[in-house]
């Protein structure tokens, strides 16, 4: 349903991380390589990033596709950071929310985005959304599926959980009130990253002496060191160490 990418490391210019490799994600928004549902990645886009001494990232967003933004051109061509989150969004349903559902989502140090789709959306989803606090459900960017699934995590986050069990545990959650549901999150605070693969392609590359880790969709280049993430597993980085963790459904 989308295509995403986070990087912590050395820093970058945005264009060598998102639009200069041979398979970038720009070029994802278009021509995916190994996306399993969907074909184009037109109905929005976002960056966020981290400016050096600043623990709370600035974003860019828009509602179209990235290949026609010129202003994003010049952005990636100058702006450079060690910790960026990106997306290209292909919209579960037409018309929804524009500009405001596309990812990251944020909220303090925080950078978040979805791929993938809650299943017999907004029906299964119901008793989750019914357990948040009104004031944060009207707080929700959009009235889309990864807008709520952003507001399960972060009520996990202020509640002080790690960046993996702030993720592993709203989708054990949804799998369970939604089975079948495709749950590939994406989560940074700008020194860390976590990521689960729940129903669609991750992968990753680690480069421990370069001091720099990228998990994306689907490998931006031939680089022969990108890892392939299996199915229902978490992944938690720092820039110069993977783990990988089985997830397990919640059984009734």
């Amino acid at each position: 349903m989308c295509r995403h990418l986070a990087y912590v490391g050395p820093a970058v210019t945005l264009g060598r991380l998102l639009s200069e490799p041979e398979h970038s994600l720009v070029r994802q928004s278009w021509e995916p390589r190994r996306q399993r549902h969907g074909t184009v990645n037109a109905d929005g886009f976002g960056v966020g990033w981290y400016a050096e001494g600043d623990p709370v990232p600035a974003r860019y967003r828009r509602a179209g596709p990235i290949w026609g933004d010129l202003t994003f051109t010049d952005l990636a061509r100058v702006v450079r950071s060690g910790a960026v989150l990106a997306a290209v969004r292909d919209a579960t349903l037409a018309g929804a929310d524009g500009e405001a559902a596309a990812a990251p989502f944020t909220d303090g140090p925080w950078l978040f985005s979805h791929n993938g789709a809650v299943r017999d959306w907004p029906g299964a989803a119901a008793p989750l959304a019914a357990a948040l606090p009104p004031e944060e459900l009207l707080q929700l960017a959009a009235r889309t599926d990864s807008a709520l699934v952003w507001a399960l995590v972060r009520r996990r986050l202020r509640a002080g959980d790690d960046l993996g069990t702030a993720l592993a545990e709203p989708v054990r959650e949804l799998s369970s009130a939604a089975p079948g549901s495709r749950l590939n999150l994406l989560l940074t605070d700008g020194a860390a990253i976590a990521a689960t693969a729940w129903g669609d392609s991750l992968w990753y590359l680690a480069d421990p002496a370069g001091g720099r880790t990228v998990v994306a969709s689907e490998p931006y280049d031939d680089d022969t060191r990108w890892c392939e993430v299996p199915d229902r597993t978490l992944l938690t980085a720092t820039p110069t160490r993977v783990r990988l963790t089985p997830l397990k459904e919640n059984r009734p």
